[in-house]
């Protein structure tokens, strides 16, 4: 089966694609500029003390926010779209959390612990991590207020009534009826053993934690996200999953083929 492929009439020689690709580099060295000015504005943000104390749910047992640091000042927590009762993740978490394998050796180094936090239940959570083989420290903040007072679940009387706030604003229309969404938040633990909200992100902020696209950036098919969604839902699924069918909704959540569940039997 012949790839599919993409032409670009604007072949020049050697040295015209050297200047070209000058011109180019003025505009990629601003850029780069700008990241590290953002960078800096998102470290100077001000700081929010968290005063309730979260309790999880790990595969041993009880764990407390605090001890989710394990040991280091700086914790990263990935928020799993994951509710209860769910038979399979989201894929654009999942594409997340697949970059983390090989770097949290050089994060653990840099004082930083990363983490993620889901909804469902410590067993539901288990069985995905067994069939992906993830290693990073998951928990469950089944019957925690955790994912409701960062903004990544919703009751369904906040769904209903269209009080759900989703990174920063009102919930999307795409959202309506999701009781689980997926984010990114940054603390940090003071000497004292004060923990504090540094930073939160959701949304395509969390495009800044997929390496993946700076990879598919610089190829000359770029992203292909010409699908309905015109997102990375149209072609990521789990990483066990390519070539094995499903379907993927708008929000993220893959679906095995003929899976039988609520959405497949409207």
């Amino acid at each position: 089966m012949p790839l599919p492929t993409i032409e670009n009439p604007n072949v020049v020689s050697r040295e015209a694609w050297i200047e070209a690709r000058r011109n180019l580099l003025v505009k990629e060295k601003a850029l780069t500029r700008q990241r590290d000015a953002l960078s800096e504005e998102r470290r100077g943000l001000p700081w929010v003390k968290i005063e309730k104390e979260y309790v999880f749910d790990g595969p041993k047992g009880k764990v407390t926010l605090s001890q989710l640091f394990d040991g280091r000042s700086q914790l990263f927590i990935k928020h799993f779209m994951m509710g209860p009762g769910a038979t399979t993740q989201c894929v654009g978490c999942s594409l997340e959390v697949d970059h983390v394998a090989g770097i949290l050796e050089h994060l653990r180094n840099h004082d930083i612990t990363y983490a993620a936090v889901a909804r469902a239940p410590i067993e539901e959570i288990e069985a995905v991590r067994e069939r992906m083989d993830w290693h990073f420290p998951w928990v469950s903040s089944f019957g925690s207020d955790f994912n409701y007072d960062f903004n990544v679940s919703f009751t369904p009387e906040q769904v209903a009534s269209g009080e759900a706030l989703y990174n920063f604003q009102a919930a999307p229309g795409w959202a309506a009826g999701i009781e689980d969404l997926s984010g990114d938040s940054v603390f940090f633990k003071d000497d004292k053993g004060d923990i504090y909200l540094t930073y939160a992100t959701f949304g395509r902020g969390g495009e800044e934690f997929l390496g993946a696209y700076r990879i598919i950036e610089v190829t000359p098919k770029g992203r292909e996200e010409n699908g309905p969604f015109r997102s990375l839902t149209d072609w990521v699924r789990p990483h066990n999953m390519y070539g094995k069918g499903g379907t993927v909704e708008a929000n993220g959540r893959y679906h095995q083929p003929a899976c039988g569940c609520a959405v497949h039997q409207q």
